[in-house]
């Protein structure tokens, strides 16, 4: 198998440390969607990464449906429960991290316009949902060690795959202070060699 993406994307880097977790070999392709000539829609119609390229030449793209197949390729460290209401809380877990990647990388790249044609309300709007989303995660977490209880899910990936992506792109982003168990979480995760080994980064 091969998996298309960049070192920076947090959804490329939920998808690598499943791979790692699932302990499933594959070959990595560095390619950024937003390089002129970029092959991405070569793989995925919508231009976008991370893209698996299964044995028979299948694309499968967007994260969430890549890392159900990998979790569902092996029962070696399930990361997703099998059915029933603790599978779906898992991928609530993740629906929600994701979002909260999808309002910062939406900061993140109206940023990168000129100042002049910046969207001020639009970075604010964005800036509420990573707010809201951080503090809807916080309280879902509360005392417990991990998001699913004492098991560590896919669920757990995902948050601090959105906590490693906002502390890569927005330092100045006030959040560690009203969050000390977010954090707490993000420090037990980023522990993990599998975190450690796809910590963000500019190629």
């Amino acid at each position: 198998m091969k998996l298309i993406g960049s070192l920076t994307s947090p959804y490329v880097r939920k998808t690598r440390i499943v791979l790692a977790e699932k302990h499933v070999g594959y070959d990595f392709e560095l390619e950024s969607p937003w390089s002129a000539d970029t092959h991405v829609p070569d793989c995925n119609p919508l231009g976008k990464v991370p893209v698996l390229i299964m044995d028979d030449g299948t694309s499968l793209f967007d994260s969430r449906v890549i890392v159900d197949y990998l979790d569902s390729m092996s029962p070696v460290s399930r990361l997703i429960p099998e059915a029933g209401r603790r599978r779906i809380m898992v991928k609530r877990w993740e629906a929600l991290a994701d979002g909260i990647c999808d309002a910062a990388a939406a900061i993140f790249l109206e940023r990168k316009r000129d100042a002049s044609q910046q969207n001020a309300g639009w970075i604010d709007r964005q800036q509420k949902k990573v707010r809201r989303g951080l503090e809807a995660a916080a309280h879902e977490l509360g005392n417990k060690k991990w998001c699913d209880g004492n098991t560590y899910t896919l669920a757990d990936i995902a948050l601090g795959c959105a906590l490693g992506y906002l502390a890569f792109r927005f330092s100045e982003m006030e959040w560690r202070d009203a969050f000390p168990n977010l954090v707490e979480l993000s420090n037990r995760l980023e522990k993990r060699v599998p975190f450690m080994e796809t910590a963000p980064r500019d190629a």
